[in-house]
């Protein structure tokens, strides 16, 4: 026997019993597969669906729908009306015995991948100078750090020292890797909480049309970069993909909003203009810091 009904056709029951709040009956089409699931389910629980049947369609009304709670409430799923949506499966655990991975949230929903200095030495671990932490960014005091860096490639985000002389104004910095489609949204909700404090925003990444958006799309008031007349030396055509001139657009109508002199114009010159950038991996730590202006539209 199917105990369970389908996370899917569950909450379609929940949509059913919600509008039945406003009105006498709802109708559903026979031929509808969420129907097909939930007229074998009541068929194994001994729930007469075709009393209900009007031809083509099944007219739901509020006795129905009572039974079919009673029968899940007896077999410990969670209520109809009951959203998983955002919960985690601890959370969804609390309700049922049902796992709604569709609607859930994901585990590293949450998360942030953190460089820090090494607090002290684990057993049986190599301790470094620094290590990386994978921690819920609402655990974080954001009134103990002067500065959030963010790093967008994670193999750049590994390598980090604290040796950058640009960030020796700092001294508790939050590094912070940007994230991919597994930690992108826990960075998203740090950095709206950051922005919130006023302090020092700095990110790093790839002098490249895509890494440039990122970052003037990111909300950071500044981007350390190797210094204009050091870059115009060294990047290269090479590292500019031929796949990214679908992100220069946007960088160009950024761009005409500058204000005249403003250096990122120059830089955003060697990129859009001779069409040259340089991976993060080739800046070495003479970097410079060159402002982001606010209230301009984010190209990202």
């Amino acid at each position: 026997m199917n105990e369970a009904l389908s996370p899917k056709t569950h909450r379609w029951l929940s949509e059913i019993h919600d509008t039945l709040h406003r009105q006498s009956c709802v109708e559903k089409k026979l031929q509808l597969k969420t129907m097909q699931e939930f007229r074998t389910w009541c068929s194994e629980h001994e729930i007469d669906l075709d009393a209900y049947r009007r031809g083509q369609v099944v007219r739901f009304d509020r006795i129905l729908i009572a039974r079919v709670q009673d029968r899940l409430d007896s077999l410990g799923h969670p209520p109809l009306g009951t959203s998983t949506k955002g919960k985690t499966t601890a959370e969804q655990a609390a309700l049922s015995d049902l796992e709604d991975k569709g609607r859930g949230e994901r585990p590293r929903t949450r998360r942030v991948l953190l460089n820090t200095a090494t607090a002290g030495s684990r057993p049986g671990i190599v301790s470094g100078d620094r290590e990386i932490l994978d921690v819920d960014w609402r655990d974080l005091d954001l009134s103990a750090f002067d500065v959030l860096l963010m790093i967008e490639n994670l193999d750049s985000f590994y390598d980090f020292t604290s040796q950058i002389p640009e960030m020796a104004a700092y001294q508790r910095p939050l590094v912070t890797y940007r994230g991919d489609e597994h930690y992108s949204r826990g960075f998203s909700k740090l950095a709206e909480a950051w922005r919130a404090t006023g302090k020092a925003f700095l990110a790093i990444g790839d002098f490249d049309p895509k890494g440039v958006g990122i970052i003037l799309g990111s909300g950071a008031s500044q981007m350390l970069l190797p210094p204009l007349s050091w870059l115009r030396e060294r990047a290269t055509v090479n590292h500019v993909p031929e796949k990214q001139v679908l992100f220069q657009p946007r960088l160009r109508r950024y761009r005409d909003q500058l204000p005249a002199g403003h250096s990122l114009k120059d830089y955003l010159a060697i990129l859009l203009d001779e069409q040259r950038g340089l991976k993060q991996q080739w800046f070495g730590d003479a970097l410079v810091s060159v402002e982001i202006p606010a209230r301009i539209e984010p190209t990202t």
